[in-house]
């Protein structure tokens, strides 16, 4: 299933895509797609509807974020190798793990906005995963039985906050509009393999980043238990599990990052596309 949400910031209500592309309202099935609705049973109860019978959605309504209500987005640092290198970093022996404020979340192509004082704005297309089953210390060879499914991030970065201005990566990662989620969020049972999927992000057409889950360092089973050793992982928590190379930070010989008017696209196979225009 690709379920969805839609409707004004802060009043989005639930959908469902159907078989023909048609968005459809679930309104009167469950209130949100959040973490208290994307359980297994939950999902089966949606699986069994005819979708038919739904309303249709207007296809110019808002596409919001497709999980609401997040309470944790954990994100994972340098989980590509290539990606690392053209960062200047040293591949880490165990995952960097930080935090996106979930005040940063917003819909997949809702506007970028250039915080004040940025120099260094940057993108970073990344697979993320929606937690939908509640656990701790979680073993790797049961992590799949923990996820609803998964999601297209771009993790906005501004890498002047996030690299020299002291601290923890979060000051560069969190500022409002700087996590786009969705559109949908494709349940598990849609994707056959996490670790084979394409990844591509343009800035204004030009191709900045084009790679593949396969080249993660530490993939989906094991992230989900490795999260789950330092803290409780919960129904509508979000993993986003680290971008390929390609970010602006890592062009040669300058590196390049996103002005105001810059239009931002991106894609991963299977769980849809994009867009970003960039505002001050």
């Amino acid at each position: 299933m690709k379920l969805l949400r839609v409707g004004p910031s802060g009043s989005e209500r639930p959908a469902i895509m159907d078989s023909d592309g048609n968005i459809r309202d679930l309104s009167g099935h469950v209130d949100d797609i959040t973490g208290a609705t994307i359980s297994d049973a939950s999902l089966n109860t949606l699986r069994a509807l005819d979708l038919t019978g739904l309303p249709v959605v207007d296809s110019s309504e808002r596409v919001g974020p497709c999980v609401g209500n997040v309470g944790k987005m954990i994100c994972i640092g340098l989980n590509y190798s290539d990606h690392a290198a053209e960062s200047g970093l040293d591949l880490p022996p165990e995952p960097v793990v930080f935090f996106k404020a979930t005040s940063a979340i917003c819909g997949p192509n809702d506007a970028i906005e250039i915080p004040r004082d940025s120099t260094a704005l940057d993108w970073e297309v990344e697979l993320a995963i929606v937690i939908g089953k509640d656990g701790k210390y979680v073993d790797e060879s049961n992590a799949l039985d923990h996820i609803a499914g998964y999601c297209v991030v771009n993790d906005v970065s501004e890498r002047d906050f996030q690299i020299h201005r002291s601290g923890q990566w979060v000051k560069g990662k969190s500022a409002d509009t700087f996590g786009p989620m969705g559109p949908w969020l494709v349940t598990r049972d849609e994707i056959t393999d996490p670790q084979d999927l394409q990844m591509r992000l343009e800035v204004n057409g030009e191709q900045r980043q084009n790679g593949s889950t396969a080249t993660m360092v530490y993939q989906v089973p094991f992230l989900v238990s490795y999260v789950s050793r330092f803290m409780s992982l919960q129904a509508g928590d979000v993993i986003s599990t680290g971008t390929p190379p390609g970010v602006g930070m890592g062009m040669k010989p300058t590196p390049q990052y996103l002005k105001e008017g810059d239009v931002v696209t991106l894609e991963i196979a299977g769980l849809g596309n994009q867009r970003q225009v960039v505002q001050a």
